[in-house]
């Protein structure tokens, strides 16, 4: 089956809630199914990211309803999680769900793009600043092993997800450092928005390896405790991303 028709049928399956699925397939951070056993996720967290990870792959496409009966059937699950999971899905601005009631997937324009960066980096410049007084080693050696092995991987030949992964993966990190409650409440919410953003970038683009050499910055700064230097570093890493994104990424209605 090609990538297009993995696509149709996945929709199919929706539209019609034939062919039960696991709700454990094609879980977005971890790659084995079986990893979902040991996570003690909620049936509705399990439902969130099955749906999720379809939106990111594709398989549902913006613009496509998604309707409880249909998902409940597929997947096997009542309707109470899977209108958990939806819920769940709008407040990452994933889903639209308008007065009708229909549960639409979001389409991403130019004005949602540039209020999550504008967002984004605010977020960033106040976790750089907790990040810098309340970082743990173990935290610091993280950030590092997650920059050796993107630059590592980018030797080897990486794809645009797994890219994205590993991206991710470093400001979680960079987050969990901070250890403000608030502030990674609100990154994961809007993680999920950066996640289909940063899927569109050509990883074969020679820039690429200057992007991914700026987290490495981003380690020094931290360490050395140089807030200033940080809050330069930040920004210029997250405007490099802003401007590459311009260009690769195909904004609905543009």
């Amino acid at each position: 089956m090609n990538k297009r028709d993995g696509k149709k049928a996945t929709q199919q399956q929706i539209n019609n809630g034939a062919d039960k699925l696991s709700i454990a397939e094609g879980i977005p951070y971890a790659e084995d199914a079986d990893v979902l056993s040991t996570l003690k996720l909620s049936l509705a967290d399990r439902v969130a990211n099955y749906l999720r990870e379809a939106i990111f792959m594709g398989k549902i496409a913006p613009g496509e309803q998604l309707r409880e009966v249909p998902l409940s059937k597929m997947l096997g699950v009542s309707r109470g999680p899977i209108r958990e999971a939806l819920n769940k899905l709008e407040r990452e601005g994933l889903v639209t769900i308008p007065r009708n009631g229909r549960t639409i997937v979001a389409r991403l324009t130019r004005e949602d793009f540039d209020e999550v960066y504008s967002l984004r980096l605010g977020l960033e410049r106040v976790a750089m600043q907790y990040t810098i007084r309340n970082a743990t080693p173990d935290e610091l050696d993280e950030m590092q092993r997650l920059v050796d092995l993107m630059i590592e991987r980018v030797n080897e030949g990486i794809s645009e997800k797994e890219a994205a992964d590993l991206d991710l993966q470093f400001h979680d990190v960079l987050y969990q450092a901070s250890h403000h409650k608030r502030l990674q409440s609100v990154w994961s919410d809007l993680r999920p928005q950066i996640y289909i953003f940063l899927l569109s970038r050509n990883v074969a683009d020679s820039d690429f390896r200057i992007q991914l050499d700026r987290h490495q910055e981003i380690v020094n700064v931290i360490r050395a405790k140089d807030v200033e230097r940080a809050m330069t570093e930040i920004e210029t890493h997250l405007q490099v991303a802003y401007t590459r994104i311009l260009k690769t990424y195909e904004f609905d209605g543009a």
